[in-house]
Protein backbone atom coordinates (compact mmCIF):
# COMPACT_ATOMS: atom_id res chain seq x y z
CA UNK A 1 0.00 0.00 0.00
CA UNK A 2 2.84 2.23 0.95
CA UNK A 3 4.67 1.49 -2.69
CA UNK A 4 1.24 2.44 -4.25
CA UNK A 5 0.40 5.63 -2.69
CA UNK A 6 4.08 6.71 -3.07
CA UNK A 7 3.99 5.64 -7.06
CA UNK A 8 0.59 7.51 -7.44
CA UNK A 9 2.09 10.49 -6.07
CA UNK A 10 5.23 10.32 -7.94
CA UNK A 11 3.54 10.19 -11.09
CA UNK A 12 1.22 12.50 -9.94
CA UNK A 13 3.64 15.34 -9.29
CA UNK A 14 5.73 14.22 -12.39
CA UNK A 15 2.63 15.09 -15.21
CA UNK A 16 -0.17 16.98 -13.56
CA UNK A 17 2.63 19.86 -12.91
CA UNK A 18 3.87 19.25 -16.63
CA UNK A 19 0.24 19.46 -18.14
CA UNK A 20 -0.32 22.67 -15.36
CA UNK A 21 2.86 24.37 -17.26
CA UNK A 22 1.35 24.38 -20.64
CA UNK A 23 -1.65 24.95 -19.37
CA UNK A 24 -1.32 28.57 -17.56
CA UNK A 25 1.24 29.50 -20.61
CA UNK A 26 -1.72 28.75 -22.91
CA UNK A 27 -4.24 30.93 -20.97
CA UNK A 28 -1.32 33.92 -20.87
CA UNK A 29 -1.24 33.30 -24.55
CA UNK A 30 -5.29 33.84 -25.34
CA UNK A 31 -5.68 29.94 -26.45
CA UNK A 32 -8.86 28.24 -25.82
CA UNK A 33 -8.57 24.99 -23.58
CA UNK A 34 -11.23 22.62 -24.26
CA UNK A 35 -10.31 20.39 -21.56
CA UNK A 36 -7.85 19.92 -18.41
CA UNK A 37 -7.92 16.93 -16.71
CA UNK A 38 -5.72 15.12 -14.12
CA UNK A 39 -5.35 11.26 -14.80
CA UNK A 40 -5.94 9.41 -17.71
CA UNK A 41 -8.89 6.89 -18.68
CA UNK A 42 -12.33 6.96 -17.27
CA UNK A 43 -13.86 10.79 -16.32
CA UNK A 44 -14.69 10.44 -12.57
CA UNK A 45 -15.78 13.99 -12.17
CA UNK A 46 -15.80 16.79 -14.02
CA UNK A 47 -16.49 20.54 -13.79
CA UNK A 48 -17.25 23.14 -16.72
CA UNK A 49 -15.65 26.85 -15.89
CA UNK A 50 -15.92 29.21 -18.36
CA UNK A 51 -14.67 27.39 -21.68
CA UNK A 52 -12.53 24.95 -19.97
CA UNK A 53 -13.45 21.43 -19.16
CA UNK A 54 -11.70 20.41 -15.55
CA UNK A 55 -11.67 16.79 -15.08
CA UNK A 56 -10.22 14.25 -12.29
CA UNK A 57 -10.22 10.62 -14.17
CA UNK A 58 -9.68 6.91 -13.02
CA UNK A 59 -5.85 6.43 -13.70
CA UNK A 60 -4.10 9.03 -11.85
CA UNK A 61 -0.75 8.38 -13.51
CA UNK A 62 -1.11 11.57 -16.13
CA UNK A 63 -2.94 14.16 -17.31
CA UNK A 64 -3.71 16.45 -19.95
CA UNK A 65 -4.53 19.72 -21.53
CA UNK A 66 -6.31 19.49 -24.88
CA UNK A 67 -6.07 23.00 -26.43
CA UNK A 68 -8.24 24.31 -29.37
CA UNK A 69 -6.10 23.67 -32.66
CA UNK A 70 -3.91 21.72 -31.07
CA UNK A 71 -3.52 18.72 -33.42
CA UNK A 72 -5.87 19.61 -36.12
CA UNK A 73 -6.59 23.01 -37.73
CA UNK A 74 -9.31 25.44 -36.62
CA UNK A 75 -11.07 28.84 -37.94
CA UNK A 76 -10.78 29.80 -34.25
CA UNK A 77 -8.36 33.10 -33.72
CA UNK A 78 -7.84 31.78 -29.93
CA UNK A 79 -6.37 28.59 -31.46
CA UNK A 80 -3.23 27.18 -31.03
CA UNK A 81 -2.56 26.72 -34.65
CA UNK A 82 -3.26 30.31 -35.15
CA UNK A 83 -0.63 31.61 -32.77
CA UNK A 84 2.25 33.18 -32.84
CA UNK A 85 5.38 31.24 -33.59
CA UNK A 86 6.97 32.62 -30.32
CA UNK A 87 3.67 32.21 -28.26
CA UNK A 88 3.97 28.33 -29.44
CA UNK A 89 7.43 27.94 -27.96
CA UNK A 90 6.56 29.74 -25.00
CA UNK A 91 3.34 27.09 -24.45
CA UNK A 92 5.43 24.14 -25.53
CA UNK A 93 8.33 24.76 -23.62
CA UNK A 94 6.39 25.31 -20.07
CA UNK A 95 5.69 21.96 -19.16
CA UNK A 96 9.28 20.82 -19.00
CA UNK A 97 10.24 23.85 -17.18
CA UNK A 98 7.42 23.43 -14.67
CA UNK A 99 9.07 20.02 -14.22
CA UNK A 100 12.53 21.47 -13.80
CA UNK A 101 10.93 23.76 -11.18
CA UNK A 102 9.30 21.18 -8.96
CA UNK A 103 12.41 19.29 -9.19
CA UNK A 104 13.97 22.75 -7.84
CA UNK A 105 11.51 22.99 -5.21
CA UNK A 106 11.53 19.37 -4.01
CA UNK A 107 15.54 19.75 -3.84
CA UNK A 108 15.38 23.19 -1.79
CA UNK A 109 12.47 21.83 0.57
CA UNK A 110 15.22 18.56 1.17
CA UNK A 111 17.84 20.92 1.77
CA UNK A 112 15.72 23.54 3.74
CA UNK A 113 14.69 20.64 6.37
CA UNK A 114 17.12 19.10 6.35
CA UNK A 115 20.32 21.29 6.40
CA UNK A 116 23.15 21.65 4.22
CA UNK A 117 26.58 21.34 4.62
CA UNK A 118 28.51 24.28 4.75
CA UNK A 119 32.71 25.36 4.48
CA UNK A 120 32.07 26.55 7.87
CA UNK A 121 33.76 23.16 10.37
CA UNK A 122 31.09 22.15 12.84
CA UNK A 123 33.77 19.98 14.63
CA UNK A 124 37.34 19.02 14.30
CA UNK A 125 38.32 15.23 14.89
CA UNK A 126 40.98 15.42 17.66
CA UNK A 127 44.74 13.76 16.78
CA UNK A 128 43.74 14.54 12.98
CA UNK A 129 45.88 16.14 11.03
CA UNK A 130 43.85 19.43 10.91
CA UNK A 131 43.60 19.40 14.72
CA UNK A 132 47.35 19.08 15.12
CA UNK A 133 48.02 21.68 12.50
CA UNK A 134 45.60 23.79 14.68
CA UNK A 135 42.28 23.91 12.45
CA UNK A 136 39.43 24.36 14.89
CA UNK A 137 36.14 24.27 14.97
CA UNK A 138 33.59 27.87 13.40
CA UNK A 139 36.79 27.86 11.41
CA UNK A 140 35.76 28.80 7.70
CA UNK A 141 37.28 26.98 4.96
CA UNK A 142 38.00 29.60 2.08
CA UNK A 143 40.93 28.14 0.07
CA UNK A 144 42.56 24.50 -0.09
CA UNK A 145 46.15 24.73 -2.06
CA UNK A 146 44.96 28.56 -3.11
CA UNK A 147 41.93 27.11 -5.24
CA UNK A 148 39.34 28.82 -3.72
CA UNK A 149 35.77 26.79 -1.94
CA UNK A 150 32.74 28.03 -2.28
CA UNK A 151 31.17 24.95 -1.23
CA UNK A 152 31.63 22.26 1.01
CA UNK A 153 31.74 19.83 -2.10
CA UNK A 154 34.87 21.88 -3.43
CA UNK A 155 36.50 21.15 0.01
CA UNK A 156 35.57 17.60 -0.49
CA UNK A 157 36.67 17.28 -3.84
CA UNK A 158 40.17 19.18 -3.10
CA UNK A 159 41.11 16.69 -0.13
CA UNK A 160 39.87 13.30 -1.49
CA UNK A 161 41.71 13.97 -4.80
CA UNK A 162 44.66 14.03 -3.54
CA UNK A 163 47.74 11.71 -3.01
CA UNK A 164 49.17 12.11 0.31
CA UNK A 165 50.93 15.24 -0.64
CA UNK A 166 51.18 17.70 1.82
CA UNK A 167 48.72 20.90 1.12
CA UNK A 168 47.66 24.32 2.21
CA UNK A 169 44.36 25.32 3.92
CA UNK A 170 43.27 28.55 4.16
CA UNK A 171 40.20 29.15 6.89
CA UNK A 172 38.87 32.52 8.49
CA UNK A 173 38.69 33.09 11.86
CA UNK A 174 37.24 36.19 13.62
CA UNK A 175 37.68 37.66 10.32
CA UNK A 176 41.30 36.67 9.78
CA UNK A 177 42.84 34.24 7.33
CA UNK A 178 45.11 32.03 8.29
CA UNK A 179 46.92 28.84 6.52
CA UNK A 180 47.44 25.89 7.60
CA UNK A 181 49.79 23.06 6.00
CA UNK A 182 48.84 19.50 6.81
CA UNK A 183 49.10 16.23 5.12
CA UNK A 184 45.75 14.06 4.68
CA UNK A 185 46.14 10.45 5.91
CA UNK A 186 44.15 7.45 4.63
CA UNK A 187 40.61 6.51 5.69
CA UNK A 188 39.45 3.22 4.76
CA UNK A 189 36.19 1.66 4.71
CA UNK A 190 35.49 -1.84 5.54
CA UNK A 191 32.01 -4.46 4.67
CA UNK A 192 31.01 -6.40 7.61
CA UNK A 193 33.59 -9.36 7.02
CA UNK A 194 36.63 -6.61 7.68
CA UNK A 195 37.26 -6.31 4.10
CA UNK A 196 38.52 -2.55 2.77
CA UNK A 197 35.89 -1.82 0.25
CA UNK A 198 36.88 2.06 -0.35
CA UNK A 199 39.96 3.81 0.76
CA UNK A 200 39.70 8.25 0.82
CA UNK A 201 42.25 10.72 1.81
CA UNK A 202 41.05 13.04 4.79
CA UNK A 203 42.44 15.86 7.64
CA UNK A 204 39.47 14.93 10.06
CA UNK A 205 36.99 17.99 9.55
CA UNK A 206 33.65 17.69 9.94
CA UNK A 207 31.05 20.25 8.43
CA UNK A 208 28.84 22.60 9.75
CA UNK A 209 24.61 22.85 8.23
CA UNK A 210 22.60 25.55 7.19
CA UNK A 211 19.28 25.81 7.30
CA UNK A 212 18.99 29.44 5.72
CA UNK A 213 16.56 29.17 2.72
CA UNK A 214 19.24 31.08 0.02
CA UNK A 215 21.75 28.71 0.94
CA UNK A 216 19.19 25.83 0.69
CA UNK A 217 18.10 26.99 -3.00
CA UNK A 218 21.23 27.34 -3.86
CA UNK A 219 22.12 23.55 -3.08
CA UNK A 220 18.84 22.61 -4.74
CA UNK A 221 19.85 24.65 -7.79
CA UNK A 222 23.45 22.90 -7.77
CA UNK A 223 21.62 19.72 -6.81
CA UNK A 224 19.41 20.03 -9.91
CA UNK A 225 21.93 21.35 -12.34
CA UNK A 226 23.99 18.07 -11.36
CA UNK A 227 20.72 15.68 -12.02
CA UNK A 228 20.75 17.29 -15.59
CA UNK A 229 24.14 16.48 -16.48
CA UNK A 230 23.67 12.92 -15.49
CA UNK A 231 20.49 12.75 -17.72
CA UNK A 232 22.23 14.29 -20.38
CA UNK A 233 25.47 11.69 -19.80
CA UNK A 234 23.06 8.47 -19.92
CA UNK A 235 21.46 9.51 -22.81
CA UNK A 236 25.35 9.84 -24.39
CA UNK A 237 25.80 6.71 -23.16
CA UNK A 238 22.66 5.77 -24.90
CA UNK A 239 23.37 6.58 -28.70
CA UNK A 240 27.33 5.59 -28.25
CA UNK A 241 26.52 1.99 -27.17
CA UNK A 242 27.60 2.11 -23.87
CA UNK A 243 24.33 1.24 -22.68
CA UNK A 244 21.08 0.09 -24.39
CA UNK A 245 17.35 0.49 -24.55
CA UNK A 246 16.93 -2.70 -22.47
CA UNK A 247 18.68 -0.55 -19.37
CA UNK A 248 16.13 1.96 -19.28
CA UNK A 249 13.33 1.23 -17.06
CA UNK A 250 9.24 2.19 -17.68
CA UNK A 251 6.62 2.27 -15.11
CA UNK A 252 6.63 -0.66 -13.95
CA UNK A 253 10.42 -0.07 -13.11
CA UNK A 254 9.64 2.86 -11.58
CA UNK A 255 7.26 1.13 -9.12
CA UNK A 256 9.85 -1.14 -7.81
CA UNK A 257 12.75 1.98 -7.94
CA UNK A 258 10.06 4.02 -5.83
CA UNK A 259 10.13 0.42 -3.28
CA UNK A 260 13.54 0.29 -3.03
CA UNK A 261 13.88 4.03 -2.76
CA UNK A 262 11.60 4.47 0.17
CA UNK A 263 13.11 2.23 2.14
CA UNK A 264 15.90 4.22 2.34
CA UNK A 265 13.58 6.86 3.85
CA UNK A 266 11.96 9.63 2.49
CA UNK A 267 14.60 11.63 1.46
CA UNK A 268 15.27 9.31 -0.85
CA UNK A 269 12.12 8.96 -2.12
CA UNK A 270 12.39 12.69 -2.67
CA UNK A 271 15.66 13.12 -4.73
CA UNK A 272 14.01 10.46 -7.05
CA UNK A 273 11.19 12.18 -7.78
CA UNK A 274 12.81 15.35 -8.30
CA UNK A 275 15.48 13.19 -10.38
CA UNK A 276 12.43 11.76 -12.59
CA UNK A 277 10.79 14.98 -12.56
CA UNK A 278 14.15 16.56 -14.62
CA UNK A 279 14.10 13.44 -16.58
CA UNK A 280 10.38 14.14 -17.52
CA UNK A 281 11.66 17.80 -18.81
CA UNK A 282 14.67 16.98 -20.33
CA UNK A 283 12.57 13.65 -22.66
CA UNK A 284 9.94 16.04 -23.52
CA UNK A 285 12.54 18.88 -24.83
CA UNK A 286 14.35 16.21 -27.23
CA UNK A 287 13.70 17.14 -31.05
CA UNK A 288 11.83 13.62 -31.41
CA UNK A 289 8.03 13.04 -33.20
CA UNK A 290 5.46 13.53 -30.83
CA UNK A 291 7.51 14.97 -27.76
CA UNK A 292 7.00 18.91 -27.18
CA UNK A 293 10.67 19.08 -28.68
CA UNK A 294 9.61 17.77 -31.87
CA UNK A 295 6.92 19.89 -31.97
CA UNK A 296 9.53 23.12 -31.13
CA UNK A 297 11.47 21.73 -34.23
CA UNK A 298 8.26 22.63 -36.73
CA UNK A 299 7.51 25.72 -35.13
CA UNK A 300 11.09 26.91 -35.08
CA UNK A 301 11.27 25.65 -38.81
CA UNK A 302 7.94 28.20 -39.25
CA UNK A 303 10.16 31.37 -37.43
CA UNK A 304 13.47 31.28 -39.25
CA UNK A 305 12.09 29.95 -42.69
CA UNK A 306 8.62 32.47 -42.63
CA UNK A 307 6.70 29.40 -44.42
CA UNK A 308 4.03 26.90 -42.54
CA UNK A 309 4.66 23.43 -42.42
CA UNK A 310 2.24 21.15 -43.98
CA UNK A 311 -0.86 20.26 -41.26
CA UNK A 312 -1.11 17.05 -42.66
CA UNK A 313 2.76 16.20 -42.78
CA UNK A 314 3.41 17.47 -39.39
CA UNK A 315 0.50 15.10 -38.13
CA UNK A 316 1.55 12.14 -39.86
CA UNK A 317 4.85 12.73 -38.23
CA UNK A 318 4.13 13.20 -34.32
CA UNK A 319 1.36 10.47 -35.58
CA UNK A 320 4.39 8.23 -36.39
CA UNK A 321 6.39 9.55 -33.79
CA UNK A 322 3.32 8.65 -31.42
CA UNK A 323 3.68 4.60 -32.66
CA UNK A 324 6.82 4.70 -31.93
CA UNK A 325 6.77 5.72 -28.27
CA UNK A 326 4.05 3.03 -27.35
CA UNK A 327 5.97 0.43 -29.23
CA UNK A 328 9.30 1.83 -26.74
CA UNK A 329 7.01 1.86 -23.74
CA UNK A 330 5.77 -1.45 -24.30
CA UNK A 331 8.83 -2.89 -25.02
CA UNK A 332 10.34 -1.44 -21.82
CA UNK A 333 7.63 -2.46 -19.96
CA UNK A 334 8.13 -6.29 -20.56
CA UNK A 335 11.03 -5.97 -20.10
CA UNK A 336 10.19 -4.77 -16.43
CA UNK A 337 8.22 -7.38 -15.99
CA UNK A 338 11.01 -10.00 -16.80
CA UNK A 339 13.46 -8.59 -15.25
CA UNK A 340 11.65 -8.43 -11.73
CA UNK A 341 9.28 -11.41 -11.99
CA UNK A 342 11.52 -13.77 -14.47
Amino acid sequence: MKTAILAILLFGLLIFPHELGHFIAAKKCDVKVKEFAFGMGPVLWKKQRGETLHSIRLFPIGGFCAMEGEDESSEDPRAFINKKPWQKLIILAAGATMNFVIAIVISTMVYLVLGSATTTLDSVTPGSPADLAGIMAKDKIVAINDNNCGSWSDVVSSITSTTGEEISITVKRNGEKITYNLTPVIEETKDESGNVVSKRYVVGIQAGTSHNPLTALKYGLLQTKEMVSTIFLSLKMLFTGEASVSDMSGPVGVIQLVSETSSYGFTSYLFLLALISINVGVLNLLPLPALDGGRIIFVLYTLITKREVDEKVEGTVHAVGIILLLALSVFITFHDVFRIFG
